[in-house]
């Protein structure tokens, strides 16, 4: 059994890995590939509980920035995530999480009210700019209503979070003006990840 990597770094940033579940399997997905984002497997035999996650983050005062993002959907363990939040918080770092969106639906409440004040940011991965293309696209498990329950989570964001960044995997076929468009109306920020064979960044 290999060693279960809770966080890893990249730049002067660190990462949380704490679940590799996720509600969406996009096609262009780096776990469909053989690309890897660290010299580690992200892949996971156990989910950390929080002392762990916290253990393994150590001084987080070192890095511009803690962000949980690994092989899955972190809000899939929403009440992890928010915990720790508030303890890395508490320790002076600056919060974001990369998220599909879908938390409310999954969990069935407001998610993003439950991490105010305790995240800084929040990249959201829209990718579509409706909600057949995203079915096409993202493959949610829970089909089209992930896409509208994404939009009504960025709207929450907004008004609990301090930063809301919506990102777009540039893709044949995906209108990334229309995209840039929806972050306008919802008054966020925009930004297009380019895809380059088998890695997005």
């Amino acid at each position: 059994m290999t060693e279960n990597v809770y966080a890893y770094k990249i730049g002067d940033s660190l990462y949380l890995n704490i679940t590799n579940k996720c509600t969406n399997e996009c096609v262009f997905c780096i776990r469909q590939t053989s690309n890897k984002l660290t010299e580690y497997s992200l892949w996971l035999d156990k989910e950390p509980d929080l002392n762990e996650l916290l253990s393994a983050a150590g001084d987080v005062s070192r890095y511009r920035e803690v962000v949980f993002c690994g092989y899955g959907e972190p809000l899939i363990k929403a009440d992890l995530v928010i915990a720790a939040s508030r303890a890395l918080k508490e320790r002076g770092a600056a919060v974001r999480i990369d998220t599909n969106g879908q938390a409310d639906l999954i969990h069935g409440r407001d998610i993003a009210l439950e991490l105010a004040g305790s995240v800084d940011a929040v990249s959201i991965s829209l990718n579509a700019s409706d909600a057949m293309q995203y079915v096409s696209i993202c493959r949610p498990q829970m089909g089209e209503k992930a896409y509208w329950a994404m939009l009504d989570f960025i709207a929450s964001c907004k008004t609990h979070i301090p930063k809301v960044t919506l990102s777009v995997v540039r893709w044949p076929g995906v209108d990334i003006e229309k995209c840039r468009a929806i972050a306008r109306n919802l008054g966020v920020e925009f930004k297009v990840r380019e895809y380059f064979g088998t890695f997005t960044y």
